[in-house]
């Protein structure tokens, strides 16, 4: 592990209970000098090639997150919290070198087992900023991280146990923030990019992606996949939390 230490941090005022995963389209040294410019840092990044550089303690609040909400909550996220950036050129559209993802399940291995952060407590940036964020994107490999013990997955034999079909609700018993239409319209499509990609449009201008991350149109809403998938991931999240 390489080491480029950040100023950008300060103390913690909250236990670590959450693990958030982001993505950058820079390698790891234009990234650094990314964070630097913007007085920005995460605890740790990824390069393509699995090269894992720190760049914060894990002890000290690093500035990462930004304003965010996850499971009732809408504390600082940054005081809760490690982060890792991945480097990934399409912003986490197309798929991330096995590498890296393989250095990416040791050092989160890790993190989990010294913080004991729960699994539904292990994230996308653009689950808890929705409204803000695509990243890790809608190829990021959730499924084969929550088969290491890195976050959560559903069986969709699942959804039959939950009885509400409401979208708000749902969505709200997993950690989203729910707290007005727009943003319940941007959780829902935040969890297409966490457990159901194929919903998310590909944008191949990675610079427009950053400031357009929402469709116009949510045609998705009413699929009956969408639905099945949403209860299913309900009743995991609501019995690892349980």
């Amino acid at each position: 592990m390489k080491q480029h230490f950040l100023p950008f941090f300060d103390e913690r005022n909250l236990p670590i209970d959450m693990l958030v995963l982001h993505c950058s389209n820079q390698p790891s040294d234009i990234m650094i000098d990314t964070l630097k410019k913007l007085s920005l840092s995460c605890h740790y990044i990824i390069d393509t090639d699995g090269t894992i550089t720190q760049c914060v303690e894990e002890q000290n609040r690093a500035w990462h997150a930004g304003v965010g909400f996850w499971r009732k909550a809408n504390t600082s996220i940054n005081s809760r919290s490690i982060g890792i950036e991945i480097s990934s050129p399409s912003l986490g559209q197309e798929a991330y070198p096995e590498a890296q993802i393989q250095s990416l399940i040791k050092l989160s291995t890790d993190i989990i087992k010294r913080h004991k952060i729960p699994a539904h407590n292990i994230v996308g940036h653009s689950d808890i900023a929705p409204t803000r964020k695509a990243d890790p994107g809608k190829a990021f490999p959730w499924q084969q991280l929550a088969q290491q013990g890195i976050g959560l997955w559903y069986s969709i034999s699942d959804a039959k146990k939950i009885k509400t079909n409401d979208i708000e609700e749902l969505l709200h018993s997993i950690g989203y923030d729910t707290s007005n239409m727009q943003v319940t319209l941007a959780s829902a499509y935040a969890f297409c990019r966490h457990f159901i990609p194929q919903f998310v449009e590909y944008d191949a201008d990675v610079y427009h992606l950053v400031d357009n991350i929402l469709p116009s149109n949510f045609d998705f809403i009413n699929d009956s996949t969408f639905i099945q998938i949403l209860k299913a991931v309900s009743f995991a999240y609501q019995k690892k939390s349980s």
